[in-house]
């Protein structure tokens, strides 16, 4: 079994409830689409990114494969015995702000491929990432045609490299979350958008709980090992929830009277366009699944539009934009129930055909903290 170096654990970080909610729900569901985390430095953005790849249980991969590939999966680079798994950690790859496009998608031997007719492929980023989480700290300063190509490959789920007329493709299924201090500048509006969930941090400003914030670290310094022991029992309580969350989700069942609900939202806030309807009912979804329930409830509905709405609501800048659960519930609090018996499954298959059709028309408390 592979073992890796002790890690803060996620369970241990002191408040910041919203942004350590926005990971869980793209680890029940990597498809929600990501999480842009923008706040001043010491806030716990690379803490909690790292934190939850160690919280996730280990995937199993084919043996000896460069892309964390899954059983029955292939790339044409890599001849391996397919049927030969291995146990790996969650892969956490932690992208610097210099990388070149050749270094996150990686690169082909052209040459080597026209004198033999051979595909040989140097893995990069995107395949180190591969059923994991891809963290990139201060996203706003890397290039924006690199930030295209990731959020690109989050969504498809793909990594397509083509080079003079030669192509190849491998899976590249990831959490993408990027963290930014706003000093340093904005990403621009188009980008923003392609982060499904969004999430303003601070430094906490009441005192006992800053002070908890320099116990745990400090007992954390001085004895990783010993401190991971003792919150050992609510990592192994909150993986195995999301574990169970995992192969819950694509059974949580909505309403038309809950996509109505979520279009009143995002009409009320006039956000552009149709991707945050979408991020909302997946994350809706994967809140009700976290809890085990059958179907979405206002709530779920309501804490995932917390995560989407703040970058996407016109008119109000980023920085000054938030989303108040009491506000957002009495929007929707009114509308009938006439179309509940109207059940839709919710399946990946069906989100995929909304996806397709959509292309076409143009709080829960962490325990032990």
């Amino acid at each position: 079994m592979t073992t890796r170096r002790a890690v803060f654990p996620f369970t241990a970080i002191v408040g910041q409830e919203k942004m350590k909610r926005a990971l869980i729900l793209n680890a029940v569901n990597p498809q929600i689409g990501g999480v842009l985390i923008r706040g001043e430095r010491g806030t716990g953005k690379s803490t909690a990114s790292r934190a939850l790849a160690a919280l996730l249980p280990q995937i199993e991969v084919v043996k000896g494969s460069r892309f964390n590939l899954a059983a029955g999966q292939s790339v044409e680079s890599e001849q391996l015995d397919g049927s030969v798994m291995e146990a790996r950690p969650t892969p956490f790859v932690d992208l610097p702000v210099s990388a070149t496009e050749d270094r996150v998608v990686g690169t082909l031997d052209i040459e080597k491929a026209i004198q033999s007719g051979e595909k040989h492929f140097e893995p990069g980023v995107l395949a180190a990432a591969n059923r994991g989480i891809l963290y990139v700290d201060e996203v706003n300063l890397l290039d924006d045609h690199v930030v295209d190509l990731l959020l690109d490959s989050a969504a498809m789920g793909v990594n397509i490299v083509e080079r003079e007329g030669i192509s190849f493709t491998h899976p590249a299924k990831f959490v993408l979350v990027g963290s930014m201090n706003p000093e340093e500048g904005d990403l621009r509006p188009q980008l923003l958008d392609r982060f499904a969930f969004s999430v303003n941090v601070a430094g906490l400003q009441e005192t006992r709980a800053r002070v908890s914030v320099m116990e745990r670290r400090l007992a954390f310094e001085v004895d990783p090992d010993n401190f991971a022991k003792q919150w050992a029992s609510y990592e192994a309580s909150l993986s195995a929830q999301i574990s169970a969350a995992r192969d819950y989700v694509s059974q949580v069942r909505y309403s038309k009277r809950d996509m109505v609900a979520i279009a009143t939202l995002t009409t009320k806030y006039q956000v552009d366009g149709h991707r945050a309807d979408l991020v909302i009912l997946r994350g809706a979804q994967a809140n009700a699944a976290l809890h085990q329930r059958p179907r979405i409830t206002d709530e779920d509905i309501v804490i995932a539009a917390e995560l989407a709405l703040p970058h996407r609501a016109r008119g109000v800048a980023f920085q000054e934009a938030q989303m108040d659960a009491s506000e957002l519930q009495s929007v929707i609090g009114d509308i009938p129930d006439e179309a509940d018996a109207d059940e839709i499954e919710g399946d990946s298959e069906q989100m995929e055909a909304a996806d397709n059709a959509d292309q076409k028309k143009k709080p829960w408390t962490l325990k032990g903290t």
